[in-house]
């Protein structure tokens, strides 16, 4: 398995989140309580927990179930999201099945240049080479899974000044 990435950057949410109740700054209890974990759904589950361990070095924090019917939490430093087999039958469709994305995940990482090499020597489609813009070194990926990802980091304090309203 791959090392993990560094996740840690500098983003003050003071700034830049507001409570759940539509105003005002996050308390130390709504902070402790708040989080954003996606979840996944791709076909060949298993496979693609493999590739996010190899690509990302991604952990597994919690697993449950068998063979191709599983379900699995996994982290990236501090980052965690969720791996699980797509269901139509429920309507959670892998990107294939959909034609098309549905979403972008930002994976936020110390050096985007090694962590985009490996996701594309692991597998991944380059949509978009690790360059500079909107002050992020970034890069775009597509996985083996259809999941649409970019890789970066801020190049300086983020958000910057001047631009939370």
């Amino acid at each position: 398995m791959a090392e993990p990435v560094n996740t840690r950057v500098g983003v003050d949410l003071d700034r830049v989140v507001t409570n759940r109740h539509g105003g005002g700054l996050l308390t130390e209890k709504d902070r402790q309580m708040t989080s954003i974990e996606p979840e996944l759904w791709v076909d060949h589950a298993v496979d693609a927990v493999a590739f996010y361990e190899k690509a990302f070095g991604a952990r597994t924090v919690h697993r449950v179930g068998e063979d191709e019917d599983i379900v699995v939490q996994l982290a990236v430093g501090e980052a965690r999201f969720w791996v699980a087999p797509a269901s139509p039958e429920v309507g959670r469709l892998d990107p294939d099945a959909a034609r098309g994305r549905t979403s972008r995940t930002l994976l936020i990482v110390d050096d985007p240049d090694d962590v985009a090499a490996r996701a594309i020597a692991a597998g991944a489609t380059e949509t978009s080479p690790v360059g500079d813009e909107h002050g992020w070194r970034i890069a775009r990926i597509v996985d083996p899974f259809g999941q649409e990802w970019e890789i970066g980091k801020p190049l300086g304090p983020w958000p910057p000044s001047g631009d939370v309203r």
